[in-house]
């Protein structure tokens, strides 16, 4: 996107443009030119969630869908890199508000969440025709210069637990037909075809099905943002509430591996 114009810039002042929805006070509120307290009162939260996101009312069954993704990746384990900053801002007796924010933040990462998610994405849609052989061609490029395929392979176990009841559930939809959920599959046929031995990861299908359903990039960038939500505040709780300010993953000095000056004396000073 372009830099703006100083003439953009001057007719932009004291303006916020509010294309998304509206709030009116006294009025109501608005989402995609739908009164959100009437219009929307029999909604789930999740479809209204989506209208807002995309501006497109779906079929329950793809809501059914998307929702089954977002859920399926929530653990509550404090464990897990993203909701050990939850935890760790509970630990410190943090507020709820910057625990969630700080461990969302950190999701949008190089190795896990959202890097993956959207290298799958760019991926697929950038071979979204490729024949088996072109496709084998483009993977081999992909390793040879990244080192990965995103959506493939995990540093912890080769299998992933979500791929088995995200594909059954797609299946049970009747939305496990979509071409780049196809692609998705051959892809991973291809690499434990070779020598590589990669099995999809949880970005693969997730992005394939999004793709599927008519997300844009943006879009299944936002999606993919809250992925990980429902699990965070549990964890901030459990260590706000059943630990010791500060116990949650103490680190001692002495298991640091330190290479700086050696220790020295500190001089008191001459009103001591």
């Amino acid at each position: 996107m372009s830099h703006p114009t100083a003439d953009q810039l001057a007719a932009a002042v004291g303006r916020a443009p509010a294309r998304a929805g509206a709030f009116r006070p006294g009025d109501g509120a608005y989402v995609r030119g739908r009164r959100l307290h009437e219009a929307c009162r029999d909604w789930s939260w999740f479809e209204v969630y989506l209208l807002a996101l995309t501006g497109r009312e779906f079929a329950p069954a793809e809501v059914s869908l998307l929702q089954t993704l977002w859920t399926y990746t929530s653990y509550p384990d404090g464990r897990i890199w993203n909701n050990r900053v939850a935890a760790l801002a509970g630990s410190a007796r943090s507020a709820a508000s910057l625990a969630v924010g700080a461990a969302l933040a950190v999701s949008d990462a190089h190795i896990y969440g959202a890097g993956p998610f959207l290298e799958a994405h760019d991926f697929f849609l950038a071979h979204r025709d490729d024949d088996d052989a072109a496709l084998l061609a483009a993977v081999r490029v992909q390793l040879a210069t990244k080192r990965r395929v995103g959506g493939y392979g995990r540093p912890v176990t080769a299998a992933d637990e979500r791929i088995a009841p995200i594909l059954a559930r797609a299946r049970a939809l009747g939305l496990d037909d979509g071409h780049f959920l196809q692609l998705a599959l051959r892809v991973e046929r291809l690499l434990l075809a070779g020598r590589w031995r990669m099995q999809m990861n949880y970005a693969a299908p997730v992005a394939a099905l999004c793709l599927d359903l008519g997300l844009d990039r943006m879009q299944c960038e936002a999606f993919a943002s809250t992925i990980f939500l429902a699990g965070m505040p549990a964890v901030w709780i459990e260590a706000a509430r059943q630990r010791p300010a500060g116990s949650f993953l103490p680190l001692p000095s002495r298991i640091l591996s330190y290479e700086g000056p050696p220790p020295r004396p500190w001089p008191r000073s001459a009103a001591q």
